[in-house]
């Protein structure tokens, strides 16, 4: 039996705080021109790139994202928590590619089996969560875990979603905020 973590739990969401979406959505146009038509002129007339076929493994990570991760593992008890599609099958595929593609398949590396998808992210235990938006449960995560002191760091610029309030731009600013909080 393995000793449980005494550290504070982290959840990181994937798209557009771990990976940059756009350079999928480049890749797609580039070399899936047909993909890309399709999904830029979606049914109801807008673009639906989450449900491209295999777009989430075009993407590359975010600038920093994988050396942050890989500092904040050294101090808190890291996950990735991300949503799938639900529409998108191989998106639930490719996301674990995107880990093992970015930090390797070899037992113990820091986001070995540290993958969860769920469309319910305020289910999931833990003190913080980065997240670019409060979709898929996000918004409820504090509240859900406010015993613990649970927060919510909003990433991105300010601006990504209509109420994100972009406290932390980027990953410098989220490893300057939460190291001292371990």
């Amino acid at each position: 039996m393995t000793q449980e973590s005494t550290k504070k739990i982290v959840y990181i969401d994937m798209d557009n705080v771990m990976v940059d979406f756009e350079s999928g959505i480049e890749v797609l146009e580039r070399e899936h021109p047909e993909l890309h038509a399709k999904h830029l002129f979606g049914e109801n007339g807008k673009p639906n790139f989450d449900e491209a076929p295999h777009i989430f493994g075009m993407m590359k990570p975010v600038e920093g994202a994988i050396d942050a991760f890989l500092e904040l593992s050294k101090h808190f008890d890291v996950y990735l928590l991300s949503t799938a599609p639900w529409k998108n099958p191989t998106a639930w595929h490719d996301k674990v590619e995107w880990v093992h593609k970015n930090f390797g398949l070899q037992d113990g590396n820091a986001a070995h089996k540290r993958l969860i998808i769920s469309h319910h992210k305020h289910l999931n235990r833990g003190h913080f969560l980065i997240d670019d938006r409060e979709a898929n449960g996000a918004g409820m995560f504090a509240e859900a875990n406010a015993d613990l002191g649970a927060e919510h760091i909003w990433f991105g610029p300010k601006g990504v979603e209509k109420n994100c309030p972009g406290n932390f731009p980027d990953w410098q600013s989220v490893l300057e905020y939460l190291i001292p909080k371990a």
